[in-house]
């Protein structure tokens, strides 16, 4: 009942920042709309902990910051790399050990990696992640798994 009433609250909050419209018919008509999309997903029964990770919500607030450091420096590091004129690049692929437990926690250190520039993953399996990385750094940093053990320890905050 609480993920229910909790994932009803969210997209209704975030229909209201999206449509920027406040008028009683427009703010009934998202109510009975978001009202209708909690409906058929607990019909389909996809509101679990991994439809709707609210015990994730506080270690994200932790995980967010490291994130975007971890996306700067990586930035940096491609730039510094295309603005160097012998372009220093050495593109290969790594397999790295994943250590979720769920498919949830997976697909965070997945995206994680892809989010972070010179990296992209390429195929996830149970407890492995084949990653392009586009230079030695980029490489080394994924395979020093600072970013597996903070997605882990976000995973187990329970």
């Amino acid at each position: 009942m609480y993920r229910t009433i909790s994932l009803n609250i969210m997209l209704f909050a975030i229909w209201l920042l999206w449509s920027g419209h406040y008028t009683a018919l427009l703010l009934g008509l998202g109510v009975l709309s978001c009202l209708l999309s909690v409906y058929l997903c607990q019909r389909m029964g996809i509101i679990d902990l991994e439809g709707h990770p609210t015990h994730m919500l506080f270690g994200f607030v932790a995980y967010l910051p490291w994130l975007a450091w971890a996306l700067v420096r990586a930035n940096l590091s491609i730039a510094r790399c295309i603005l160097t004129p012998s372009l220093p690049i050495s593109p290969r692929l790594i397999r790295v050990k994943a250590s979720q437990k769920t498919h949830l926690g997976q697909v965070i250190y997945a995206n994680s990696i892809t989010l972070t520039p010179g990296t992209v993953s390429v195929d996830v399996e149970e407890g492995a992640i084949t990653v392009h990385a586009l230079t030695q750094d980029a490489a080394s940093e994924v395979l020093a798994g600072a970013m597996d053990r903070r997605v882990t320890r976000l995973e187990n905050e329970v």
